[in-house]
C-alpha cells in the first residue's frame, strides 16, 4: 500500500520533514544497538544495582536478629576466659 504523493509544495515539505525525523530516530536506535561499550556499561550498572539491593536485604536481616550474634560472642568470650583461668590455675 502506498500513500498518495502530496501535490502541494507545503505538504511535500512537511512529508519530507516527517521522513527525515523518522530516519533520524531509526539511525539513533541502530547506533545505540551497536554501541557495545555503552551497553556493557549499562549491564554493569544493572548488575551493581542488583548486588547493592541484595546486600541491603542481608544487612536488614542481620539488623533484625542481632541477639544470636551477641549471645554467641558472649558465650565464646566466656569460654575463652574460663580456659585462660584454668590454664593459669593448673600451670602454677
Amino acid at each position: 500500500m502506498t500513500t498518495p504523493t502530496p501535490t502541494d509544495p507545503q505538504e511535500l515539505r512537511a512529508e519530507i520533514r516527517r521522513t527525515r525525523a523518522e530516519l533520524g530516530q531509526t539511525i539513533e536506535a541502530l547506533a545505540a544497538k551497536t554501541d557495545v561499550k555503552a551497553r556493557a556499561k549499562g549491564a554493569a550498572a544493572d548488575a551493581a544495582d542488583t548486588v547493592r539491593a541484595r546486600a541491603e536485604v542481608v544487612r536488614a536481616r542481620v539488623r533484625r536478629r542481632p541477639a544470636p550474634v551477641v549471645a554467641f560472642a558472649v558465650g565464646a568470650l566466656s569460654a575463652f576466659a574460663v580456659i585462660v583461668y584454668l590454664a593459669r590455675r593448673y600451670r602454677g
